[in-house]
């Protein structure tokens, strides 16, 4: 008995000593506040102001969230796309929002949110091609020189569709699409959304945009993984803002038009 006594009061101690762990982030965010990690680079989701002040789909919907979970503050932490994952993984940040493909490989390191958007891989063209290049197919010869940027889901689809063509990889969007712009490579491949900005803000006339997408790639949140229970607050959370029109009334503010872009040029 004394034996069954003595581990009994241990495993209780062990599982006080665990509760806050058990607990995951929730109630921590409600003392201290929600921290998202996302890298301001990635119009229309986030990006820096004339004002230095990060706005953006992702931001509004991370104030929304921080409201729905009672946090007392939302910190955005400015996050380089190379460490974003590290950064949620050491608790530098709560949750990743930062239009995040949900890929196999990406859920061996994090749990993913129900997704909140589904974009695709579209093609930025040099203007002069626009005869010869209707699709991404037709880029498909040794010919031509395409790009994206590290580590994204364009550069894989770049060089697992467009296998033949050479490839170059940029640290940055902006980058990329300036290699298009000023006639070093013929076509920058990524995101629609961000294309379809990057048309409007720096074609300059010189661009064609082909915008249907040739790849299906679901958007989600990203957390740390064993915390089923923030997992269930967050898509509760989505199916809330789905439901109410909320999410469509962002999609057609940051998505829709660019009326925005006067605010970050």
């Amino acid at each position: 008995m004394k034996t069954r006594l003595v581990a009994l009061a241990a495993l209780a101690l062990f599982g006080l000593s665990l509760s806050p762990a058990w607990a995951g982030k929730l109630e921590q965010i409600k003392k201290d506040g929600l921290r998202v990690c996302l890298e301001p680079a990635y119009m229309p989701f986030e990006m820096t102001d004339k004002r230095g002040q990060i706005i953006g789909f992702d931001p509004d919907l991370a104030a929304l969230m921080a409201k729905e979970l009672g946090a007392p503050k939302l910190e955005l932490v400015s996050t380089a796309w190379d460490g974003i994952i590290p950064a949620l993984l050491t608790n530098k940040c709560d949750i990743i929002m930062s239009g995040m493909t949900i890929t196999d490989e990406r859920k061996q390191k994090v749990d993913f949110s129900e997704p909140y958007m589904l974009i695709g891989q579209t093609v930025l063209l040099r203007k002069d091609l626009a005869d010869k290049v209707k699709s991404h197919k037709d880029l498909n010869k040794p010919e031509y020189k395409i790009a994206s940027k590290l580590g994204t889901t364009g550069e894989i689809a770049a060089k697992k569709l467009i296998p033949k063509a050479k490839y170059f990889s940029y640290e940055t969007e902006a980058e990329g699409v300036m290699e298009v712009v000023n006639g070093k490579v013929d076509a920058f491949i990524y995101d629609a959304p961000y294309n379809l900005v990057a048309n409007v803000q720096r074609g300059e006339g010189r661009l064609v945009f082909l915008d249907q997408p040739f790849t299906d790639e679901p958007i989600g949140w990203a957390i740390a993984k064993g915390d089923p229970e923030f997992l269930k607050a967050l898509n509760g959370f989505l199916a809330r803002i789905k439901q109410d029109g909320t999410h469509e009334k962002l999609h057609q503010k940051w998505f829709k038009n660019t009326d925005w872009l006067k605010d970050v040029q």
